[in-house]
């Protein structure tokens, strides 16, 4: 079984694409970088190796590839090639969300804020979401919705002005040179 399963690995790395992928990401481009880890997280035209995906996927975060950093976070979630550790995975999501990948970041971990169960990491969920819904998206208005059932009307509160103050550090300054 090893020698047909290095056999079938040697027949997959001389793959035009995997070549081609792996020659761009060795010269530091982030998309190749963040492809090349989808690759070898799904295992399409590579065998599947969830160590090497958060490899790829590291190197292409480091230059703000929101993708690649919302799929290292998945990486962390699921201590898939990395070890479990869901204070990573928070950290990579919250960079995915400022680096534009916000909704997909916000709305597919809800759990990771959960898991704990504790009021800190739920009033941390509410806000995202209701970050997510002020940009008008159904499922972070129904994730605000669930997990207010959880939280005091304080709690609630508290969230919103997170919000409200995550949204006034990213605005535009008025009167700042464009």
């Amino acid at each position: 079984m090893r020698l047909a399963r290095k056999i079938a690995d040697m027949i997959w790395r001389d793959s035009a694409p995997a070549r081609c992928l792996r020659r761009y990401a060795s010269t530091g481009h982030a998309f190749a970088q963040s492809a090349l880890g989808d690759m070898y997280r799904k295992g399409k035209l590579v065998l599947q190796n969830y160590a090497d995906a958060a490899k790829w996927y590291r190197l292409a975060a480091e230059q703000g590839d929101a993708h690649a950093q919302f799929n290292l976070g998945a990486c962390y979630t699921a201590g898939r090639g990395v070890p479990q550790d869901d204070a990573e995975a928070v950290k990579r999501y919250r960079l995915a969300a400022e680096q534009g990948g916000f909704a997909r970041a916000v709305q597919s971990r809800r759990d990771v804020f959960e898991r704990p169960r504790r009021s800190e990491g739920l009033i941390t969920a509410y806000m995202w979401f209701d970050l997510s819904a002020a940009r008008g998206t159904q499922a972070g208005a129904g994730s605000c919705r669930t997990i207010a059932r959880q939280l005091s009307p304080h709690q609630v509160e508290q969230a919103r002005t997170l919000a409200g103050a995550w949204k006034a550090a990213r605005a535009p300054r008025e009167g700042a040179a464009p």
